[in-house]
């Protein structure tokens, strides 16, 4: 029986890196996240989006519109989205064009979430603009008011030289526009968000510290808008769900055990399987941090996972948890599926809806 709380159950959404395992090429790590979204539209989750690494060994997620172009020719309903397109990379008018035409092939169901940090290391960052300089982090609030104009209907203009206005626009005859949300992990993002009068989602996942602080500022700042009248946000949260909490701790583990070597300096590889982890040697200093990460995680099993995700959704006063599911993979499972993560997604969304 579930020891959840009555009361109605926040939606549920995912973000998506990508994983890459021992063993897998990046098609079957791609195709494993397609099937892992099928599931997530299947189960009736809100949405989907996919995050932006580059040059990193075990996140396929590199290019979020050619996989949101995917996800959403292989579903019916869910939203699919960036989370996010780090704009200090592009130049504002391609990430307009790019997500204009999403929109048209996939009307209503398009998020363009927008991050202010460069998602990589300087030498790659270097590469991304070797065309020349794209969104400089200075003028992101600029670039974002461009991203906007640019997605109407009606476009943008600017004034030429010679004094005479040229209109631009992302794609010929805009019938809807992406819904378009700021990302971040300060309180920048989040009082431009609020001055704007859009949609913000602080990087909880990733960060850690200052939600509620965050939060509260976005929300007592928020300036009304025409298409979001009410401040809207939502939370993000690492989450693996199995049978039994042993199991999820186990294949909680791999990327537990991953990012405590990105937060340590430490060199990084493919993502390790369960039985990869589990047969590590001790490392003090990598087994503290997964200890210290996995107290922030939600590691449980159904109706703990369930109970956890009302109580904090209640806590932030959110109708909306985004899950990132980082459930890891045993050594035999297929290498073009991820079971942990689609069992994550089905036993939460299973209890929640029971």
């Amino acid at each position: 029986m579930s020891t959840a709380p009555a009361g109605p159950a926040p939606r549920l959404s995912v973000l998506d890196l990508v994983p890459v395992r021992t063993g897998q090429t990046s098609a079957q790590a791609l195709a494993a996240s397609l099937d892992l979204v099928q599931a997530a539209d299947r189960l009736g989750l809100t949405r989907y989006w996919f995050a932006e690494h580059h040059n990193m060994a075990a996140v396929a997620a590199s290019t979020p519109p050619v996989m949101i172009a995917a996800a959403a020719a292989r579903t019916s309903r869910i939203r699919v989205g960036s989370g996010g397109v780090m704009l200090p990379n592009h130049a504002p008018l391609v990430v307009a064009e790019q997500f204009a035409a999403l929109e048209a092939l996939a009307p209503g169901r398009i998020d363009l979430g927008l991050g202010r940090a460069p998602g990589s290391d300087p030498v790659v960052t270097a590469l991304l603009r070797a065309t020349g300089p794209t969104a400089d982090v200075d003028r992101f609030d600029q670039h974002v008011t461009d991203i906007l104009a640019l997605l109407g209907p009606d476009g943008a203009s600017l004034r030429l030289g010679t004094g005479d206005l040229y209109e631009v626009r992302a794609t010929p005859a805009a019938g809807s526009v992406p819904t378009v949300w700021l990302l971040g992990s300060s309180d920048f993002s989040a009082r431009l968000a609020a001055e704007m009068g859009l949609p913000y989602v602080f990087a909880n996942h990733f960060s850690g510290q200052g939600l509620e602080q965050i939060l509260a500022l976005y929300r007592d700042r928020y300036r009304p808008s025409e298409a979001h009248p009410t401040p809207e946000t939502f939370l993000t949260l690492n989450t693996v769900v199995a049978a039994t909490e042993a199991e999820a701790r186990e294949r909680a583990l791999p990327q537990l055990r991953q990012m405590a070597r990105l937060r340590s300096g430490r060199p990084l590889g493919r993502l390790e399987t369960v039985e990869e982890a589990l047969a590590a040697p001790a490392d003090p200093m990598i087994d503290q941090a997964v200890e210290a990460m996995r107290a922030r995680w939600l590691v449980a099993d159904p109706a703990g996972a369930a109970a956890e995700v009302r109580r904090l959704a209640a806590r932030h006063g959110v109708g909306e948890v985004m899950l990132v599911p980082a459930a890891g993979s045993r050594e035999g499972e297929p290498l073009d599926a991820t079971p942990g993560r689609v069992a994550t997604l089905e036993l939460l969304a299973q209890e929640l809806g029971g």
